[in-house]
């Protein structure tokens, strides 16, 4: 059976693998404050937020997420836009 969302097509099997690859958000510790604390103004402080981070279960998943779909802004999994940047170069 295919389930089609925002013109695209997608197996039942494909909804859930993609449920189970997002359930890090559910119990993710940015999902209990506000989203202005993670895409702060361009050159404000990010420390907080990468603090929080530092202690959230699902940092790893978060940028796995962010990497995979080039998430270009924001701090995610405990990295800023630049350090994601520049970890994307080192990769290649």
């Amino acid at each position: 059976m295919s389930i089609n969302t925002t013109g695209t097509s997608t197996t039942t099997s494909g909804v859930i693998s993609l449920e189970r690859e997002l359930s890090w958000q559910e119990s993710a510790l940015c999902a209990q404050t506000g989203a202005d604390f993670f895409f702060p103004a361009p050159g404000s402080s990010t420390r907080e937020a990468k603090q929080l981070c530092g202690a959230c279960e699902g940092r790893e998943a978060c940028l796995s997420y962010a990497l995979d779909n080039d998430e270009r802004f924001g701090v995610w999994g405990g990295l800023s836009e630049k350090e994601r940047q520049r970890l994307r170069r080192n990769r290649a």
